[in-house]
């Protein structure tokens, strides 16, 4: 038995992590932010592979069996390699779930017009997932992207509220609508976007819905777990919480708590990591 591991780029999982720790806090989590490698977002899939694979073998050291992959970026660009080519090499059980496919299953409850507009960072957004996991779910519905690069900065510096915020937010949204007036639904297809809601709700047209995907995930795992009882043994339940990051404690934590809800108190797992071989 182990924790249960929740991995991301930087901060942005810690939104997700924070439904999913609200949704089933009987179990013990490991949360690690790969802090130093930031942004994820714009690099190769090559890269965002690697970064993912080292940071998930990490957290299966630390004694996780169940990794979920709370950034859209390392789902889009990792999971499948990971899911098909290195977890077979586990002779131990050892899942890996990413934030994309609890999040497209259930877009066809919030859209009327069957026109999504997906709000993401650039490698989501040319990775083509959302598009991809949509039709699978939902044939009928047409999936609009736009990428929305200045987003993720506003949100790490806490540039919330001002007017640069709220004007880089507008062009986003007037981007999207102009590939479809028709659109009714925006999907904020990125960790760091709920804490841009506000701002997205004031400047969005009133009858759009906002999906995040903090409750989805969480109530997506709360099923996963019914549904494989060979995983859910494997999770410890303890109710404790632990923080790591790659870059320095006081650097992660001074930001985490503006994710998280409450104060975070991190360790650092400095790089390189040490991974562990495929047979333990």
């Amino acid at each position: 038995m182990g924790p249960i591991g929740i991995f991301d780029s930087g901060y942005g999982g810690l939104t997700v992590f924070r439904e999913i720790a609200r949704t089933l806090p009987q179990y013990d989590y490991i949360y690690l932010g790969d802090n130093a490698r930031v942004p994820y977002g714009t690099r190769s899939f090559e890269t965002v592979y690697q970064y993912t694979k080292e940071c998930t073998e990490e957290l299966f050291r630390l004694g996780c069996r169940l990794v979920i992959l709370a950034c859209n970026t390392a789902s889009a660009k990792a999971l499948r390699t990971i899911q098909q080519i290195d977890l077979p090499q586990y002779s131990e059980l050892r899942k890996v779930l990413g934030v994309i496919r609890p999040t497209t299953e259930r877009i066809g409850d919030f859209t009327q017009s069957k026109a999504v507009g997906i709000l993401a960072t650039a490698g989501t957004v040319h990775s083509n997932s959302y598009v991809i996991e949509c039709q699978k779910f939902f044939p009928d519905i047409r999936v609009y992207q736009q990428a929305c690069p200045m987003w993720v900065p506003l949100v790490e510096n806490n540039e919330l509220n001002n007017p640069g915020a709220r004007y880089f937010v507008q062009k986003s949204i007037d981007a999207l609508l102009q590939q479809n007036p028709a659109i009714d639904l925006f999907v904020l297809a990125c960790t760091h976007y709920p804490l841009l809601q506000d701002t997205i709700r004031d400047l969005a047209p009133p009858a759009i819905n906002i999906l995040t995907q903090g409750e989805l995930v969480a109530e997506s795992l709360k099923d996963y777990l019914v549904r494989h009882p060979e995983v859910e043994p494997l999770c410890s339940k303890n109710g404790t919480q632990q923080f790591y990051s790659t870059e320095t404690p006081d650097n992660f934590n001074s930001k985490a708590a503006l994710f998280f809800g409450k104060p975070v108190h991190a360790e650092q797992l400095p790089l390189p990591f040490c991974a562990i071989s495929p047979d333990h």
